[in-house]
C-alpha cells in the first residue's frame, strides 16, 4: 500500500544512510505521520563509517538504529547469481545498484516485522529507478505494508531547502549547499551522476573518480594473476582460496592499481529518461572478464548463444527491480544447470585500463588440439567437409538455380 499523509501509521522502518535526504527524512515522517521511526543500514561494502550513525539517527528523532552487515549475502546470493547469468545492462552497466537494492529492501521488510512496524520508507526520487526497485521487493515480501516515499509527497525541492529544513530543526548533517556528485558505492561498484556529467559531451574530470586510478597513471609494468572457479563460483586468486568477499575486495586492490572498470554510460532509465552517469567497478570487471572466457572453454555453441540472449532479459530484470519473481527464480535455475561444467583456471594480465586474458584451461574443456590442429589428424577427415558444405549451401545454391532461370 503506497503511503500519504492520510495514511494512519504507528511505525515505520526508513532504509538510512545518514545522508542529506534520509537525515531529514526522519523529522518529516514524525511531523507528517506522528509515527515512530526506525532507521535501518545495511552495511554491504560501501566502505562509508558507520560508527556516530546511530548517534545521527537517533540525533534526528529516530527511535533507534538497526544496522546489518550483508556484505557476505550480498555477494552470495546477489552478485554471483548475476555474474554467471552474464547479465549487462545497455551493454556496459554491471549492475552494481541494480543488485543491492532489493537486498536492503528485503532486509528493510525483515527488521519491519521483528519491529512489529507497519509501514517502510525510502529515500528515493520520483525520477529515478531506485523507488521501484526498493517497492516492488515491498510488494513481493509483504503487500500490507505501507510504503511512504517522500520525495514524492514532500514540497522540497532542492539540497538549499533540505539544508534549510534541517537547520531549523537541528537535525545534523555534514553536508553544503553545492553537492558536486550523486554517489552509490558499494562492494561492487562505485556510481557517478550530475555535476558536469549532466552533459554527456563532457569528459569526467579525473578528481571525481575515488575507486580507479587513471590508466595514464597506472604502473608501466603489467601484473598477471590466475583466478579459479568451481561450478561457475569464484574460489581463488593466484591458487590462494579466499572468501566471497574478501576475494571482490583483493580483487578491488588489484584492479583500482591498474585503472580497470571505468565505465561512462548513457542509460536508458525504467521511468523513460536517459542518464549519463560513470560506473567504477574494477574487481567486478576482472571477474566477468575472467568467467566469460571460462564459458567460451566449457560451454558448446547453442547453449552459450541462447545463455547470451537470456543475459539481456536478466539483465533487464535486475534493473528494473523485477529481483523476487517466478521469472529470475526460472532464469537461474537454467543458469544454475550451465555453470556445473564452469571449473577451472583464467590467466589475465592487467596493463592500464585493460584486463587480457591470457590463458585459461578446465578439466571440462570442450576444446581439443587433435581436432583444432593444423597438423596430420587422427580424428578429422577434411575430405569430409565437402559433402557437409553441399548440405549447408543447398538453401542457397536452390535459390540462385532458381534466379538463374528466371
Amino acid at each position: 500500500m503506497t503511503g500519504g499523509n492520510s495514511a494512519k501509521v504507528k511505525k515505520v522502518v526508513l532504509a538510512y544512510s545518514g545522508g542529506l535526504d534520509t537525515s531529514i527524512i526522519v523529522p518529516w515522517l514524525r511531523e507528517n505521520y506522528g509515527c515512530e521511526v526506525i532507521c535501518f543500514a545495511a552495511d554491504i561494502g560501501q566502505a562509508e563509517e558507520l560508527e556516530g550513525l546511530e548517534e545521527k539517527a537517533l540525533r534526528s528523532g529516530a527511535s533507534k538504529l538497526v544496522v546489518r552487515d550483508l556484505r557476505e549475502e550480498f555477494v552470495r546470493d546477489y552478485i554471483l547469481p548475476t555474474l554467471q547469468a552474464g547479465a549487462i545492462y545497455e551493454r556496459k552497466y554491471l549492475l552494481g545498484t541494480s543488485m543491492a537494492r532489493p537486498l536492503i529492501a528485503r532486509h528493510q521488510v525483515l527488521v519491519a516485522h521483528e519491529e512489529g512496524a507497519d509501514a517502510v520508507a525510502h529515500g528515493c526520487t520520483g525520477k529515478g529507478n531506485d523507488q521501484v526497485r526498493f517497492e516492488l521487493t515491498y510488494m513481493a515480501l509483504d503487500p500490507s505494508l505501507t510504503v511512504i516515499a517522500p520525495w514524492r509527497e514532500w514540497h522540497i525541492r532542492s539540497r538549499e531547502d533540505a539544508l534549510r529544513y534541517a537547520a531549523e530543526r537541528n537535525i545534523p548533517v555534514a553536508a553544503s549547499t553545492r553537492k558536486i556528485y550523486s554517489r552509490d558505492r558499494n562492494l561492487w561498484h562505485l556510481s557517478h551522476e550530475g555535476g558536469v556529467l549532466e552533459d554527456p559531451w563532457n569528459e569526467p574530470e579525473e578528481e571525481m573518480f575515488v575507486l580507479t586510478s587513471a590508466p595514464e597513471q597506472a604502473p608501466d609494468e603489467p601484473e598477471y594473476l590466475m583466478l579459479s572457479f568451481e561450478s561457475g563460483v569464484p574460489t581463488a586468486i593466484d591458487g590462494e582460496r579466499l572468501g566471497l568477499v574478501e576475494l571482490v575486495e583483493r580483487l578491488n586492490a588489484l584492479g583500482s592499481r591498474h585503472g580497470v572498470g571505468r565505465v561512462d554510460l548513457v542509460e536508458n532509465r525504467l521511468v523513460g529518461m536517459k542518464s549519463h552517469g560513470v560506473y567504477e567497478t574494477p574487481g567486478g570487471t576482472i571477474l566477468v572478464t575472467a568467467h566469460r572466457e571460462l564459458e567460451h572453454l566449457t560451454l558448446g555453441r547453442d547453449l552459450l548463444r541462447l545463455k547470451d540472449q537470456l543475459a539481456l532479459e536478466y539483465a533487464d530484470l535486475v534493473y528494473t527491480g523485477r529481483w523476487f519473481t517466478p521469472l529470475r527464480d526460472a532464469l537461474d535455475a537454467f543458469v544454475r544447470e550451465t555453470q556445473r561444467d564452469v571449473t577451472g583456471d583464467v590467466r589475465l594480465k592487467l596493463y592500464k585500463g585493460n584486463v587480457i586474458v591470457v590463458g585459461r584451461r578446465s578439466p571440462h574443456s570442450l576444446y581439443r588440439e587433435d581436432l583444432a590442429t593444423f597438423g596430420e589428424e587422427a580424428v578429422y577427415n577434411q575430405r569430409d567437409a565437402e559433402g557437409f558444405i553441399h548440405l549447408y549451401g543447398l538453401p542457397i545454391k536452390a535459390r540462385a538455380l532458381r534466379d538463374k532461370h528466371m
